[in-house]
């Protein structure tokens, strides 16, 4: 497996659940968490703590510069029945290796600073199952 510079990451995102996923320009971070749920389970009698995996829990947070064109982050982010969302490490080098599935899209978030450029970040909520490619 060989290393990969973060400059060649893309994410996808449809306006609709149904919709076709197009790349959001302009986003300049992403970070996809599948932390898992971890039950402790321990009896009565056990000499140490026990726990079973539960689900993982699925975040997709990005990040990067608006765009005054068009924001489709807070147009995904009033879908009624969610979008299609693709997160890939490095869309150029290994397009076939990325993280994909439905998504509620949550807390679009605009920040304007005096010293600085304007900036978008939302958060991408799994709406069902999630895969990974390869």
């Amino acid at each position: 497996m060989a290393k990969a510079h973060g400059k060649n990451a893309r994410v996808m995102v449809s306006a609709t659940g149904s919709g076709v996923a197009a790349t959001i320009s302009g986003l300049s971070k992403y970070d996809l968490d599948r932390s898992q749920d971890i039950v402790e389970t321990t009896a009565f009698g056990d000499a140490n703590k026990t726990y079973v995996p539960g689900l993982p829990d699925i975040k997709l947070s990005v990040s990067g510069f608006w765009d005054s064109a068009s924001d489709p982050l807070y147009t995904a982010s009033l879908s009624a029945d969610g979008v299609k969302a693709y997160a890939y490490p490095d869309f150029v080098n290994t397009p076939t290796a990325y993280d994909y599935g439905p998504a509620w899209l949550t807390g679009t978030k605009i920040g304007v600073d005096v010293n600085g450029a304007i900036t978008i970040s939302a958060e991408l909520v799994a709406n069902g199952s999630w895969g990974k490619k390869p």
